[in-house]
């Protein structure tokens, strides 16, 4: 019988804890779940946060997977099945809407773009699998923070606050919670301009996938997404959420 590495092990096991909470974990319960002492459990969290597997936020102080997690399953072909189920249902979607579609992931300090699928017209957004956004950009920000509890998503905007990218982007804690409300009862997140002057966005949250949150969203320059074009956009969109969820579960 081989070396068994305990420590690599038990580091492995509250990585595995951290990616089954949907909103992070507290060192004392991975300490208690995992039966470790709290001075192992602290000593493999301050390991971890040194390699940026982990994050921790500064308020709560609750983990979750971090970036270098984020950009390993980026570069595995095998994070998810992007060929064979998940590359048509963008490059349909693209294709009906003739708008820019991304997938990506969030940890607690930003989103990574896993896919894209970019309009076949002269003037259209652009951004390469690997690039990153931040955490609270626009449409995408508030359909995760959506997904959450009033008191969880205000504790995380009090962690990151509310940034003014522009003269449209909501700033008002009150103003947002309520946006958010709206979220919540349609489904889906809008960006009018809130976080790139000239640029629309809708966002959808898909859940977790592998401890991380996986969220699909179409962008657009203002003339292109007009009122007069967002309702079949949202429907469209709404629709290829449907089928990448149906995916995720199958995963599980």
């Amino acid at each position: 019988m081989g070396y068994q590495a305990p420590a690599v092990q038990k580091a492995f096991r509250v990585l595995e804890r951290v990616a089954a909470a949907e909103d992070g974990v507290r060192m004392t319960e991975i300490s208690q779940d995992l039966g470790f002492s709290k001075s192992t459990t602290h000593g493999l969290i301050q390991a971890l946060l040194a390699v940026g597997a982990l994050d921790q936020t500064p308020l709560r102080k609750r983990l979750f997977l971090g970036s270098s997690i984020m950009d390993m399953a980026f570069k595995s072909r095998n994070y998810f099945a992007m060929s064979a189920e998940v590359r048509p249902i963008l490059d349909r979607l693209c294709g009906r809407i003739t708008e820019t579609v991304f997938l990506g992931v969030l940890s607690d300090s930003k989103g990574i773009i896993l896919a894209t699928a970019r309009a076949s017209k002269t003037l259209t957004i652009s951004s390469s699998p690997g690039d990153t956004i931040p955490l609270l950009a626009g449409a995408v920000g508030k359909a995760y923070l959506a997904s959450l509890s009033d008191s969880q998503a205000q504790m995380i905007i009090h962690e990151k606050g509310l940034r003014l990218y522009t003269a449209s982007s909501i700033v008002d804690e009150n103003l947002y919670l309520e946006e958010l409300a709206r979220v919540r009862q349609l489904g889906y997140a809008l960006d009018n301009e809130e976080y790139l002057a000239g640029v629309k966005a809708m966002a959808v949250y898909l859940g977790f996938h592998r401890g991380l949150p996986l969220l699909l969203w179409v962008v657009g320059f203002t003339e292109s997404m007009s009122d007069e074009r967002m309702p079949r956009i949202i429907r469209e969109t709404l629709d290829a959420a449907g089928e990448l969820k149906f995916i995720i579960e199958a995963e599980r």
